[in-house]
Parts: C-alpha cells; sequence; structure tokens
C-alpha cells in the first residue's frame, strides 16, 4: 500500500494561517526594535551639554568702532543700553555678562566666563578710557589693559558685580 503525502484542505488553511500571523509578528519584531532605538537615541539627546549666556552680549567688533573721545550717544548707539551705570569720577556705562555650561541636562550649570565691559567717561561725556573685565586665574583681569584692577573705588565696584554673577 502507497502513502501519499497529501494534506488535508484544513491543515493547508493552517499553514497558511501561521505563516501570515509569522509574517505580522516580524513585522510588529522590528516596529518595536524601531521603536526602542529611537526612544534610546532621543534620551541620550536630551542628555547632551547646553551653554547659555546671560546678559550683555558684544556684538563683533563693536570695541573697535569706539574711539577715545567719542561721545555717549556713539557709544550708546553701537554698544546699545548698558546693563548699569555707575558715576566714579565721571559716568561709567558698565556691559555684564556671563556664559556658563551644562555637560548633561540634569546637572548644575558650570560659570566657563564672566565679563564686565566697563565703558568711562570725562565730565565732558566723552569716552575717556575702555575696559573689558573679566576673571583670570581668580582675579579681576582687564583683557584689553592686560592688567589687573587695583584696590579703590572701581575694585571696589567691580568685586560684588563679580560675587553676583556667580552663582557657585
Amino acid at each position: 500500500m502507497t502513502t501519499t503525502n497529501q494534506t488535508s484542505p484544513r491543515a493547508a488553511q493552517r499553514r497558511g494561517l501561521h505563516a501570515r500571523w509569522r509574517g505580522v509578528y516580524l513585522r510588529w519584531r522590528g516596529l518595536r526594535m524601531l521603536a526602542a532605538v529611537t526612544l534610546v537615541g532621543a534620551a541620550l539627546a536630551g542628555c547632551t551639554g547646553e551653554q547659555f549666556q546671560k546678559g550683555y552680549i558684544l556684538p563683533p567688533g563693536a570695541l573697535e568702532q569706539i574711539p577715545i573721545g567719542a561721545s555717549q550717544d556713539q557709544v550708546l548707539i553701537v554698544m546699545g543700553t548698558p546693563s548699569t551705570v555707575a558715576t566714579l569720577d565721571g559716568e561709567v556705562f558698565y556691559y555684564i555678562s556671563q556664559r556658563s555650561e551644562r555637560m548633561v541636562a540634569f546637572m548644575n550649570q558650570k560659570v566657563i566666563d564672566q565679563r564686565v565691559i566697563a565703558v568711562y567717561f570725562d565730565k565732558n561725556r566723552r569716552v575717556r578710557r575702555l575696559a573689558n573685565y573679566g576673571l583670570q586665574d581668580g582675579k579681576i583681569f582687564d583683557f584689553i589693559s592686560r592688567t589687573t584692577a587695583t584696590s579703590g573705588q572701581e575694585m571696589s565696584y567691580l568685586a560684588p558685580l563679580f560675587k553676583l554673577l556667580s552663582f557657585n
């Protein structure tokens, strides 16, 4: 007696359903894998570092446009409104800024740079001196004249500004 390998129509139908469900399963598995990779990528992208600029942003070449002897109005046109104004032996415009960064999204910010640009005027409201103060080795330093500020009226005004900007 010979047997033929004939399958019943019902068995063929089951095999077809199984193949179809297997294809659907593989598609869903691929979509789940894609969703997981996208989710991990988005989570890692949210943890990248950020940089923050607070206060005055110095336009490129702005200090070069202000020669000694320029009028106070010319300074206002080029630099804009100062962060604060003081009257020390004439008027002084202070433009204050701070740059900080955060390496990971949930960490504290770390101060990278603090600057105070000071424009000193004489009694006739003409520019007498420009100074670009920042911190170098923990001391207030003028990046234009390349000198450290000495104690006196000016130093007593700048030190609290830098302490105010430091959030550490």
